[in-house]
């Protein structure tokens, strides 16, 4: 078996645009269980997009991205269905900006012998597989852009915008979710940034430069989240998974109150997610469970508990085709932070 034999069959990122969900969530508004779930999750976030006061801050926790939903993404921030996003560095670094790159993610088998992979030099992430080799570039990529810059502390948010400013001149792949964002001033956050494949892009960048080199400060992530928590007068979380992201964005609530400032909970939460809450981990809190710290109210919240590329497709084509997007004002949050 050889590396090419693997690595022929490409993932294909599902275009909402390309059909209308609406009679499938409309039927679902009359049925049970998770297409209950589902379609009364859709409504809410229907009311996001319509409420043109509310700011939407999408949370990306898992490898949606890698299996088929990353123009799902970027198609929310090109249609203005989203203000912010808060994400694991996985789905920003090793899936999108890595594509960006000219890369592809493959269709494989959970059933294979994982060892002959790593003789191949092949990652797995269930039924997909990314060529470790590439994903090597993608952290020296990473480095490269370190290297430029000016040697200080960074958040998260400042480095990857640096990131969607590299692709607008290098990009293989146009219109990925980081270069979208960079050119729309959607903030993106990654508060665990190291854990992906920029940490090794970072850490070969600061052994390179012992005495003076890039950080990323993870502590002026939470405070530019929470500025925007501050300065918006609702907030709505779209949140795909659970994880870091999850819990980071609903924490700037509190966050707020630390600062003296007295911020509403966020107004309406939607969390899908195939997490079990039985054993208290904060990522598979429920929302109402949130509740109870002070960080999302419960009059608009809906857990629905499904593997997300079942159903995000669904609700995203339903509210492209449904919602009053369009009208949206843009609030280019960017801007705001670095003014501040």
């Amino acid at each position: 078996m050889k590396k090419s034999d693997l690595l022929k069959d490409v993932v294909k990122h599902i275009d909402i645009k390309s059909f209308d969900a609406t009679t499938i969530i409309n039927a679902m508004r009359d049925m049970s269980f998770t297409s209950r779930d589902t379609a009364n999750a859709t409504d809410i976030l229907i009311r996001m997009i319509n409420e043109d006061e509310c700011s939407i801050i999408l949370t990306l926790a898992g490898s949606t991205s890698a299996a088929g939903c990353m123009q799902v993404y970027v198609d929310m921030v090109k249609a203005n269905m989203i203000d912010a996003i808060v994400a694991t560095g996985a789905s920003i670094v090793d899936m999108d900006f890595f594509e960006a790159l000219g890369y592809k993610h493959y269709k494989g088998s959970p059933f294979i012998d994982d060892s002959k992979l790593r003789d191949l030099y092949i990652d797995r992430i269930y039924d997909t597989y990314i060529d470790e080799e590439e994903l090597q570039h993608c952290d020296r990529t990473i480095k490269e852009i370190a290297d430029s810059l000016e040697k200080r502390a960074y958040s998260s948010r400042e480095f990857i915008r640096e990131m969607g400013k590299y692709l607008t001149t290098h990009a293989k792949k146009k219109d990925s979710l980081v270069q979208v964002c960079y050119e729309h001033n959607v903030p993106i956050f990654c508060p665990a940034f190291t854990d992906s494949s920029a940490g090794f892009g970072l850490v070969l960048h600061q052994w390179e430069n012992p005495e003076k080199h890039l950080s990323i400060d993870s502590v002026k992530d939470f405070l530019e989240l929470t500025k925007i928590k501050m300065e918006a007068p609702i907030t709505g979380l779209f949140m795909i998974g659970g994880g870091v992201p999850k819990n980071f964005t609903q924490d700037t609530v509190i966050c707020a109150e630390v600062l003296g400032k007295d911020v509403p909970m966020h107004k309406y939460a939607v969390q899908i997610t195939v997490a079990d809450s039985r054993d208290g981990a904060c990522s598979s809190s429920t929302l109402k469970e949130a509740s109870s710290w002070g960080k999302v109210d419960t009059v608009y919240e809906q857990m629905v508990f499904a593997e997300a590329t079942s159903v995000l497709p669904l609700m995203i084509s339903y509210a492209y085709n449904n919602s009053n997007w369009k009208a949206r004002s843009q609030k280019e949050w960017t801007k705001m932070i670095d003014k501040k």
